[in-house]
């Protein structure tokens, strides 16, 4: 059983590997296209549970779906105390957007879904609704988008901006990979799996440590009144932008 499990969990990471895209130090020209499994839109919202264990989850919610987590995490606010609300901001589940593209130079690899967080979205949102831009995703009239990603240094988090091409052109020529775009995309929904509320569940009882357990550096122990005392925020995950870092270094996507 733990052979077949490792296993699947090498597929699982090389399927996600394959179809998902990253930008390298530098510029770099993308296509965003039509989603072709919700082709009104090219946006898919995940939400995931960043160094749970350390391990990262993909959260019901995403599918608007009861989450433990979110559910512990709402009782902690209710105490009213600092330190639960703290631990309440911990297991709340953290949005990370995915969209369809195609890599200039790199075409005939197929459709791969770029992913981002807030800022990236917020950008593309305002652009997509300013008519003057029109539909970017368009696949005979679209835009391309030139995305320039700054690695990171010490004190210095990676930065990624993104400029729309003035240009209208088709997203491509070619009839093999239009056909790529059209009917062969990657789901999504099956890159990234699904967790059971049990299997989520007992993810959280683990994290929390309740019997004081050492691991990894970080000590849980049990408050007075029996309950699990707040846990100390992990290094790495007290920003938004820290957070981005976290899920480009597990999942290999900016």
């Amino acid at each position: 059983d733990a052979i077949r499990s490792r296993l699947k969990n090498l597929q699982s990471t090389s399927k996600r590997a394959d179809n998902l895209w990253k930008p390298s130090p530098g510029k770099q020209i993308i296509r965003m296209v039509p989603y072709q499994h919700d082709k009104a839109n090219p946006f898919r919202e995940l939400y995931f549970h960043y160094d749970l264990g350390k391990k990262t989850y993909l959260s019901p919610v995403t599918y608007g779906e009861a989450d433990p987590c979110v559910e512990f995490a709402t009782k902690l606010k209710a105490t009213g105390d600092r330190d639960d609300w703290k631990l309440s901001r911990q297991l709340e589940p953290k949005m990370r957007t995915y969209v369809p593209v195609l890599v200039r130079g790199k075409e005939s690899e197929g459709v791969k879904f770029w992913g981002f967080g807030k800022q990236i979205y917020q950008e593309l949102l305002s652009i997509i609704a300013d008519p003057d831009y029109g539909d970017i995703t368009d696949l005979s009239g679209g835009r391309d988008i030139q995305v320039e990603f700054t690695a990171g240094s010490e004190g210095v988090f990676p930065k990624t901006t993104i400029r729309v091409k003035p240009a209208q052109t088709p997203a491509t020529a070619d009839k093999d990979v239009a056909n790529k775009i059209l009917n062969d995309q990657p789901n999504i929904d099956e890159i990234f799996s699904k967790v059971s509320y049990d299997d989520l569940k007992s993810a959280l009882e683990v994290w929390l440590n309740p019997d004081g357990e050492e691991t990894e550096g970080t000590t849980v122990t049990k408050a007075t009144n029996g309950a699990p005392a707040p846990t100390p925020v992990p290094a790495g995950v007290s920003t938004s932008d820290e957070i981005d870092t976290a899920f480009d270094d597990l999942f290999g996507d900016q």
